[in-house]
């Protein structure tokens, strides 16, 4: 057997710990090549697709290559620490250092180059779904065929194999401080009951309550300000609970007697202050990781649901049309014959009501719309709103819905406190706060009786504002007619305002960035939990020894079981709650900073995510205890 089969025959032994490497190793080359695929394909040669989803998409590829760096790279550590004992053994039978380093390097080649491969060949046998996909989150005109990317291939087996190979040179010289005697103790060498100091844990709960109350706290602005502060304050808030505040939590639980004594207990606590401590941190590490995967996707859909949401509350209608201030009556009418005829030209019966904003001198620093209720009304008959019959002695004072002031207080409660003169000399009092989009962009503004408007006497200045409302049509038609209205080449464009096409526009602008945000957060979260793994099974001839001798003084099934699904729970979970807890606290200031509720959006990235680490801990658990229960029963 020749060296290089020896070491291949390593690779397929350890196949439980290697295959969740290779499979983490697969999944990031796919994704990189996914991207690959995307920056090559023959669509984009023309530039006519978003340069920005280009762009995009190539820091995501470099920033997927510089994170599976350093995944490879701890999770080829992890490995060289569960195999001490037998590069001990292989010292001793008369390896050199230089051929176990030798052995190392070339086990990480051959991984590297089947990990690539098996990347690329995955990336093309899903690439025409990913491109279906990609062409529908991406709204773009083109169609993304299916093309056998030849470049893409070369770019990405080129890219992963120098950097497997580099991470092999570097991995191949670990071994070099170690001892023949510290390799054959592996990991029977005593750690010492471990100890946290109560000064620390603390520390570290104070920083994460300061960090949350903060970040819960603050509003508006103030948010924004406090970002960077406050994520100082919990990073190392949650470093010291994973290596101080989690190892006391577990020692006062271990004196206290009526749980340590309680049923198999004993089992669960004797090392989980050890394993706590010797994962510190990896899960300090998968935390963190975790917590950028949830705040970046959950801040991406927050926003895009912010705005769209904002764009279509705002705005009830089909289409809006201000004209500018110096526009003439000469203007307009044409701008709104122009106008129609792209209605008709698309084929769609739409219902058209205009309106003369005119200002009246009502408060001191600025004046104010006022409104006749019979104009009110026929805006509001166009999106079945309910009309307004203000008596001939009150006004109505109208605000828009959601209107969020920043500084200062709303538009109505000024208009509140303040009366209309009319000119007999009497004073007209607002009566109540109407909140309606009936005028879209118009923050505040009275409706009064018609006989009552006409005793206002003459407007300080007067806008005008149209609408049209269509009904029972496709959306694409009304896409259509805002993408011919924005190819104009005078200002009309400019004057104008298709929602659904606003709608449109907004949604391309953010199906790149949330797509390619996704693609990155699975990456790190699939790592995260492939950081677990490694972990877990790192320590698996240790469980499986103590477990064995621990069954032969009664130990059922039952038992084995109910102490290694806690166990393997408790390692499993504890970064990722903590990860969620984060989460929810970002997202939460977030919806502070916007005054938006995103608690459905967050819920859903979440709840999505909490899923999938459900369903990976039941497969991760079920293999776990299979092998332990081979071992004893």
């Amino acid at each position: 057997m020749t060296f290089r089969q020896f070491a291949f025959n390593n690779v397929i032994r350890n196949k439980r710990l290697y295959i969740a490497y290779f499979l983490s190793s697969m999944f990031t080359v796919m994704v990189f090549f996914t991207f690959a695929i995307f920056a090559f394909h023959p669509a984009f040669s023309g530039g006519s697709i978003n340069n920005n989803a280009l762009f995009g998409m190539g820091v995501a590829g470099g920033i997927i290559y510089v994170f599976s760096f350093f995944f490879v790279l701890y999770s080829m550590s992890s490995f060289l620490q569960s195999r001490k004992k037998e590069f001990g053994l292989l010292i001793m039978l008369g390896a050199s250092n230089r051929q176990i380093r030798l052995m190392v390097f070339l086990e990480n080649i051959i991984i590297g180059f089947f990990a690539t491969i098996g990347g690329i060949l995955s990336g093309l046998v899903f690439s025409k779904a990913i491109l279906l996909i990609a062409e529908n989150v991406l709204i773009i005109d083109e169609t993304l065929d299916f093309y056998f990317p030849i470049l893409a291939i070369v770019v990405t087996f080129i890219s992963f194999i120098i950097l497997f190979f580099c991470i092999s040179i570097f991995v191949s010289f670990i071994l070099r401080t170690k001892k023949l005697v510290d390799l054959m103790k592996g990991d029977k060498q005593s750690k010492g009951e471990p100890k946290a100091s109560i000064i620390l844990s603390i520390f570290a709960a104070l920083l994460l309550i300061g960090g949350y109350g903060t970040a819960l706290y603050v509003e508006g602005a103030a948010v924004i300000y406090a970002m960077i502060p406050v994520i100082i304050v919990v990073t190392l808030g949650t470093y010291l609970l994973f290596t101080q505040l989690s190892v006391y939590i577990i020692r006062v639980l271990k004196n206290n007697k009526s749980i340590f004594w309680r049923k198999t207990n004993m089992l669960l606590f004797s090392d989980l202050s050890f394993r706590m401590k010797d994962n510190a941190r990896t899960f300090f590490m998968v935390a963190i990781i975790s917590t950028v995967a949830f705040s970046a996707i959950g801040t991406l859909y927050g926003v895009q649901s912010y705005l769209t949401k904002g764009v279509k509350e705002m705005n009830p209608y089909t289409m809006t049309y201000n004209p500018s201030l110096n526009d003439s009556k000469e203007v307009i009418e044409d701008d709104i014959s122009r106008i129609n005829a792209v209605f008709q030209d698309e084929k769609m019966e739409t219902k058209m009501a205009t309106m003369e904003l005119n200002y009246f001198e009502v408060l001191e620093d600025n004046n104010v719309i006022i409104v006749r209720a019979s104009d009110y009304n026929r805006f509001a008959v166009l999106i079945n709103e309910e009309e307004l019959q203000p008596g001939k002695t009150e006004a109505i004072v109208v605000e828009q819905s959601g209107a969020v002031v920043m500084v200062g207080e709303k538009a109505s409660e000024r208009l509140m406190r303040n009366s209309i003169q009319l000119e007999s000399g009497d004073k007209l009092q607002p009566t109540r706060v109407l909140e309606t989009d009936i005028l879209p962009l118009i923050s505040g503004y009275y409706v009064v009786h018609d006989e009552v408007y006409e005793l206002l006497g003459p407007p300080v200045r007067s806008d005008f504002s149209a609408v049209w409302q269509a009904q029972d049509v496709r959306t694409e038609q009304v896409i259509e007619v805002g993408r011919k209205m924005n190819q104009l080449d005078d200002n009309l464009r400019y004057k104008s305002h298709v929602v659904d096409y606003t709608l449109f526009e907004i949604n391309k602008g953010f199906g790149p960035i949330l797509f390619i945000g996704l693609f990155i957060g699975i990456v790190f979260f699939v790592s995260a939990g492939s950081f677990l793994y490694f972990r877990l099974f790192s320590d698996l001839d240790e469980e499986k020894r103590k477990f064995r001798a621990i069954a032969k003084i009664g130990l059922t099934q039952k038992e084995l079981n109910t102490v290694v699904n806690r166990q393997v729970a408790l390692l499993f979970f504890s970064p990722i709650v903590i990860a969620l807890v984060h989460g929810v606290v970002a997202l939460t200031a977030l919806s502070h900073l916007f005054d938006y509720d995103l608690t459905v959006e967050s819920s859903l990235v979440l709840g999505s995510f909490a899923l999938i680490q459900i369903i990976y801990f039941m497969i991760v658990r079920y293999f776990y205890v299979k092998q332990i229960r081979r071992m004893i029963f």
